[in-house]
């Protein structure tokens, strides 16, 4: 599989969540469009961030007709246990064999060097990101996968057709959720299969 790109249909996958099992790509694209946000793993401070600002702010996400799955190379189990006082109103996809990752040829770098920004804008929007994250006290937690993970997103139609598609340069190099909800609107009706 090549990099997805607007037009293209999402690969067939079948997956399992913090809490289910044998779940497939088509299955969760019948509810709606779908974001598929992808992180690295769950005890990632910045990730910790991330999961909770989609959450924080689902309700806009599902007034938009939308769901998000968020992809990490998080072992089920962790996530569980991760999250057992602060439950997520979405579901985490664990890819511990990032075999998503892999199909969808999201890269990673060689070093932590090459994974941070580079650009003063981007290291300013980074710092700002770490001043927020310690402000609500997020920690790191269990390190899993590969720690040089480079991001994604893509929001896919319940017909498969993949709308938006984005492969993150570096480490901030991704929508926050405010920008998320004007790309939604951007966005044309979904199609229907």
């Amino acid at each position: 599989m090549a990099k997805l790109h607007v037009g293209d249909k999402m690969p067939f996958f079948t997956f399992q969540t913090e809490s289910q099992s044998g779940l497939t790509t088509e299955s969760v694209l019948r509810n709606g469009r779908t974001v598929f946000w992808i992180l690295r793993y769950i005890g990632c401070t910045t990730c910790r961030y991330d999961i909770h600002q989609i959450a924080a702010y689902y309700e806009e996400f599902q007034k938009r007709g939308v769901q998000v799955y968020v992809v990490m190379q998080s072992d089920p189990a962790v996530v569980r246990e991760d999250l057992k006082d602060s439950p997520l109103p979405y579901h985490i996809i664990c890819d511990q064999s990032q075999m998503i990752y892999q199909t969808l040829e999201i890269p990673a770098t060689a070093t932590k060097e090459e994974r941070m920004p580079t650009l003063p804008e981007d290291i300013a929007k980074l710092e700002a990101k770490k001043q927020k994250i310690k402000e609500a006290g997020f920690v790191h937690g269990k390190y899993e996968g590969n720690e040089q993970q480079l991001p994604a997103m893509f929001v896919v139609d319940p017909d498969g057709s993949v709308v938006y598609a984005h492969y993150a340069k570096n480490s901030i190099d991704m929508p926050t959720v405010e920008e998320m909800f004007r790309i939604l609107d951007g966005l044309s009706a979904p199609q229907t299969k």
